[in-house]
């Protein structure tokens, strides 16, 4: 099996368009066209884990988090992220990153999160918007079909969970082919009419290329009509943070030592108690402070995420309880996502998680 094929189908499922404009997701060491001896899964890369993947003669790690995050001007291993190339390099270890592409889908890092906490009914708390484009095109009648299999193939079509979508409409077109050109239909230099199918399908912006191939390839016309219009559409699919409800409420207390146990935590950061029921749960792993506001406005109970600076509790303002629960530790089960993922897609294939705590951060409990 090449490595291609392990990214192909984790790509199918968090695209990399869907990363951050600031994120550095994808393939970072290593070829596409390598055989893959076996994959290590883990939340971060580290010498440890490098070591760990030699040790297991693993050729590929699969991270959530890049370890090239900034532009590298030199490699001469005076950091922990230049040793760590090098010795990837050195070994022919491919590194391939899936952050927040991975965090943006639906059934990502914030939903398993969800699953952890057993909320219910579990929304995304900031859906994108403008991540889909239109086609329309004319076909004749009796090419249609094969027009929308085409199209449909290529990965248009799909919405939510229905897939092979599109509107079609009836009329009449014109044309008149002109010196040199090789019509499908109709007399050279006469005025020809066709009754034809208008074909309309949305589609992810990434795959804007591959439906025109796919579209010029299938249709009989020399010359292929289409327009694409750019949707402001929000996702249903893609987006940030998630939302859910308890089956049932808890207190305040309750739900942090719930958490506590869940994610194995020694200690929880948060704003002040607000002495009421916990029944809606906002919650971003990672640094998801950004998302407080639609949190608030969303009439979460409680929203759970890490990395929250002093001045942000205050931010809470009376209307949420703010709970920081590591970075690490809110996306720990990252791992098992991954794992579950792609033991699933290759079942028969060497699939390991990482006996590796790459937690950079410790925490001191005194007796």
């Amino acid at each position: 099996m090449r490595i291609e094929d392990i990214i192909n189908s984790l790509e199918k499922i968090a695209p990399l368009f869907l990363q951050e404009d600031y994120d550095n997701a994808g393939l970072l060491t290593g070829n596409f066209n390598w055989d893959c001896t076996g994959m290590i899964i883990s939340l971060d890369v580290t010498e440890a884990v490098i070591d760990e993947a030699k040790e297991k003669k693993c050729n590929l790690i699969i991270a959530h988090h890049p370890i090239i995050f900034q532009g590298l001007k030199k490699i001469t291993g005076k950091n922990y992220v230049e040793r760590i190339i090098i010795s990837a390099i050195k070994n022919d270890i491919a590194i391939y990153a899936i952050h927040t592409n991975l965090d943006n889908v639906k059934m990502g890092v914030n939903q398993r999160i969800a699953e952890v906490l057993n909320l219910q009914d579990v929304k995304l708390l900031q859906p994108k918007k403008s991540l889909l484009e239109k086609l329309v095109t004319f076909a004749p009648v009796d090419k249609a079909e094969q027009i929308r299999l085409a199209l449909f193939n290529a990965g248009a079509g799909n919405l939510g969970k229905y897939s092979e979508c599109s509107f079609n409409s009836e009329g009449t077109g014109t044309f008149k082919a002109g010196e040199g050109a090789d019509p499908f239909v109709g007399e050279m230099g006469k005025r020809h009419e066709e009754k034809e199918v208008k074909i309309e399908v949305i589609f992810p912006v990434y795959l804007e290329q591959q439906l025109i191939t796919a579209l010029t390839k299938a249709h009989p016309y020399e010359e292929v009509a289409y327009d694409i219009f750019a949707l402001g559409n929000y996702s249903t699919l893609a987006g940030s943070g998630v939302i859910g409800h308890l089956t049932d409420p808890l207190s305040e207390t309750q739900l942090l030592q719930e958490i506590r146990s869940a994610f194995g935590l020694k200690s929880i950061r948060h704003s002040g108690f607000l002495g009421k029921q916990v029944k809606k749960i906002a919650l971003c792993g990672g640094a998801g402070i950004f998302l407080l506001p639609a949190a608030i406005s969303s009439q979460a109970d409680v929203f759970i995420t890490s990395d929250i600076k002093y001045h942000d509790f205050f931010d809470a303002d009376g209307k949420i309880l703010l709970a920081d629960i590591g970075h690490y530790e809110s996306e720990q089960f990252t791992i098992d996502l991954l794992f579950d993922i792609l033991s699933k897609k290759f079942p028969n294939f060497a699939v390991l998680k990482t006996g590796v705590n790459t937690n950079p951060v410790n925490y001191f409990v005194a007796q």
